[in-house]
């Protein structure tokens, strides 16, 4: 895959410094932002919609907060001698709401590039954060479409790997962390060895959580999920690791429950969850959507 690229950087409403890459044209009419899943970064997963990147069409992907396990992000802050002030996210320590922000950010600049379409394109936990954003920020004209490849339940997920009875446990220890204050401490590892932070582990795997947006496992009403009325393609993998149910399921859940105007579900038979040997089909299934 040969595809003219450059590296984009810009700066979200609240003064993060982000960057990533840009396939296409520099004066393209459309745009395709990919917003990538835990540990993830503006690197990977260019298989799965880089190939739609043209004259017309930039495909940009960038490095949101949750990249990487622990990494640190740059604040603008002029005070400082050297502009800038550090702090430490990844999906160690991610706030997810911060997801309005870095999104909003790419936006932004895609408005100063005057680019008149954009589509969001998230994968796993970009999800999550594409349909948040969009029940946030929803209401900006030039915003066209959702692409979702692979929404799963994160709670729901969790529940393949530990018992319930652990899962408890960890549950009651990160919110009396929470509640003294420790929220940003990570949970033991001995307990819970996947270094996530006390608040982070509680947004993934709890119901409750504003994170919880596909609540097939919960029985929560997907409030959040509901108000995102746009235009909305969803591609599941039909051998999902993370699926607790039949993928079928899943999908019937989620045409039972979204409220967008214009839905397309399309699974892909065999995939894992990252599409691997099969973003062929993916592309075909986006563009077809986008040529519409």
């Amino acid at each position: 895959m040969e595809k003219r690229v450059k590296v984009v950087k810009f700066e979200t409403p609240n003064k993060y410094q982000l960057n990533g890459l840009w396939f296409g044209g520099d004066n393209p009419t459309n745009a395709i932002v990919f917003i990538h899943g835990l540990t993830s970064n503006a690197f990977s997963n260019h298989e799965l919609i880089a190939p739609l990147a043209d004259k017309s069409t930039a495909v940009i992907y960038f490095s949101n907060r949750g990249s990487g396990k622990i990494n640190k992000f740059k604040k603008t802050d002029r005070r400082k001698k050297k502009g800038y002030t550090s702090s430490y996210f990844g999906e160690t320590k991610e706030l997810f709401t911060d997801c309005v922000d870095d999104i909003q950010g790419i936006v932004n600049y895609l408005n100063r590039k005057r680019v008149k379409h954009i589509y969001l394109v998230g994968h796993s936990t970009g999800c999550q954060k594409s349909i948040y954003y969009l029940s946030q920020k929803g209401k900006q004209k030039q915003i066209k479409g959702v692409v979702l490849l692979c929404p799963v339940s994160d709670y729901s997920a969790v529940t393949l790997f530990v018992t319930k009875e652990k899962l408890r446990k960890i549950v009651e220890l990160a919110r009396r962390m929470v509640k003294k204050g420790e929220g940003n401490k990570l949970l033991p590892f001995k307990l819970w060895p996947h270094y996530h932070d006390a608040q982070r582990f509680l947004s993934l795997y709890t119901p409750e959580s504003e994170e919880e947006i596909f609540t097939y496992a919960s029985g929560k009403d997907p409030k959040t999920l509901k108000k995102n009325k746009i235009p909305t393609l969803v591609i599941y993998a039909g051998s999902d690791e993370y699926h607790d149910r039949p993928t079928n399921k899943i999908a019937e859940w989620f045409k039972s429950n979204s409220k967008s105007k214009n839905l397309t579900i399309h699974t892909v038979k065999g995939a894992l969850h990252n599409f691997n040997n099969h973003e062929h089909e993916v592309v075909t299934a986006m563009s077809r959507w986008l040529n519409k």
